[in-house]
């Protein structure tokens, strides 16, 4: 006798079982009703892409991630992010899209990270993406928040905080100090101001130019604090002359203007200087959003805009500005704390169980049950009635529609509610009256 293979799947891949999936299609449903309430159009992009039309851009880290073969003499890499798609797409379907162009994309991407908590090699992106012709009016870098705001409401995991900065705030108060060609490496120590402190930020900050009095500077500006108007202002008394520094601070307050015009209420939105994102990507606003009683979690949400996503692709200058909620990641780390439970093991809400009679009637029944919006489940097996119980409570259904030669006889069903015990018996024309 042959060995039997031992069942499993590679690390880095997320498989849920059923109650599980559940619970992770309500989320994914959730986040795509409130897309489509504001107008995002549905795309499916290819899983496989030609190497040279996706990797167009790719370099670094990416490159290395991204998983590539050849088939025959086709060269073919799989998406690493829903971004790179949507570019080629706007590109090669321009004119026959209307501008703006606003589409969400739900799909599994692909990249050859080393496993680790919170990481994963397949994993969901629920990315939405606003794209200009040319130009793309300000209000749409409100508009994403809104988006946010809606969904994380709706989803109800507590108390959130959406952080916006914009990029041009950055790069003008660094050119006016004169350090325009340290940003990177002065913004990765800034990120570790918590971790290390203050005092260590600025020995780190010494060894890029930004010493003494610059130093100092910066770390005032990263450690402002006040409401979104008192940063704001805060921004307008450094007298910074810098055009850069000047536009994104007005970009900054139009957003803030216009977010609570979207009805968002200012205690779960603020600015935040220290958030700086694709330093070769982002050009203007820019946003991360956290569950503020779990901040280790990290951002649930980012994005921001960006001047031309087609740039690879087509002189044509398309602005864009989208944000994306990894929700592979998401999900498994709201599992892991808790904050998330399976609230059902099944999606049924009735069971039909024939007792000892034809289907042909009980298959009526559960027609009409469907037909009026109510999963419905007959049980086929010949088994005794304890049984079909048994299976009912074990699955959580909340309803079982006994049917046996009685009610076939006077066109009736008894109806059992697995929740409070009772049991009724009516007209198969008032079923819906007791199944909700």
């Amino acid at each position: 006798m042959s060995e039997k293979t031992t069942p499993r799947i590679m690390p880095g891949f997320m498989e849920l079982l059923p109650p599980d999936q559940i619970m992770f299609n309500k989320i994914y449903d959730t986040i795509r009703e409130v897309y489509e309430s504001f107008g995002f159009l549905p795309l499916d992009t290819p899983v496989l892409e030609l190497s040279e039309v996706l990797l167009a851009k790719a370099g670094g880290e990416t490159e290395k991630q991204i998983y590539r073969f050849n088939k025959g003499d086709t060269d073919i890499a799989m998406r690493f992010d829903l971004t790179v798609p949507l570019a080629r797409y706007v590109a090669q379907h321009a004119g026959e899209l209307t501008f703006p162009f606003k589409r969400y994309q739900m799909s599994k991407v692909y990249r050859g990270e080393r496993p680790q908590k919170g990481r994963f090699r397949e994993f969901y992106q629920c990315d939405i993406d606003i794209i200009g012709n040319e130009e793309l009016p300000l209000i749409h870098d409100a508009e994403i928040p809104a988006v946010i705001y809606n969904i994380f409401k709706k989803l109800d995991f507590g108390k959130f905080t959406i952080r916006l900065n914009n990029r041009k705030v950055l790069n003008g108060f660094f050119s006016e100090l004169g350090l325009a060609d340290n940003v990177a490496d002065i913004l990765r120590v800034i990120d570790k101001i918590d971790k290390i402190g203050a005092e260590k930020v600025l020995a780190e900050l010494a060894e890029y130019g930004a010493d003494g009095e610059k130093g100092e500077k910066i770390l005032s500006f990263i450690t402002a604090s006040g409401s979104t108007d008192e940063k704001i202002a805060y921004l307008k008394s450094l007298n910074i002359e810098n055009e850069n520094f000047k536009e994104g601070t007005s970009e900054l307050e139009q957003v803030a203007g216009y977010m609570r015009m979207f009805g968002i209420e200012d205690d779960y939105f603020t600015i935040d200087l220290t958030i700086a994102r694709g330093l070769d990507y982002y050009t203007g606003t820019v946003y991360e959003t956290v569950l503020d009683d779990y901040r280790n979690l990290g951002s649930v949400c980012s994005g921001g805009r960006y001047d031309n996503l087609t740039g690879f692709y087509t002189k044509q200058k398309m602005p864009g500005i989208g944000i994306s909620i990894g929700l592979t990641r998401l999900f498994s780390q709201l599992k892991n704390a808790e904050l998330i439970k399976p609230e059902s093991n099944t999606v049924v809400k009735a069971l039909v169980a024939p007792m000892g009679v034809d289907m042909k009637y009980p298959l009526e029944i559960a027609e009409k049950l469907r037909s009026a919006g109510i999963p419905t489940e007959v049980y086929y097996q010949d088994k005794g009635f304890k049984h079909k119980m048994k299976y009912a409570n074990k699955m959580g259904i909340p309803y079982v529609v006994i049917i046996g030669e009685d009610e076939l006889k006077d066109g009736n069903v008894t109806v059992k509610n697995m929740e409070t015990g009772e049991q009724k018996t009516v007209k198969a024309e008032e079923i819906l009256d007791e199944v909700k």
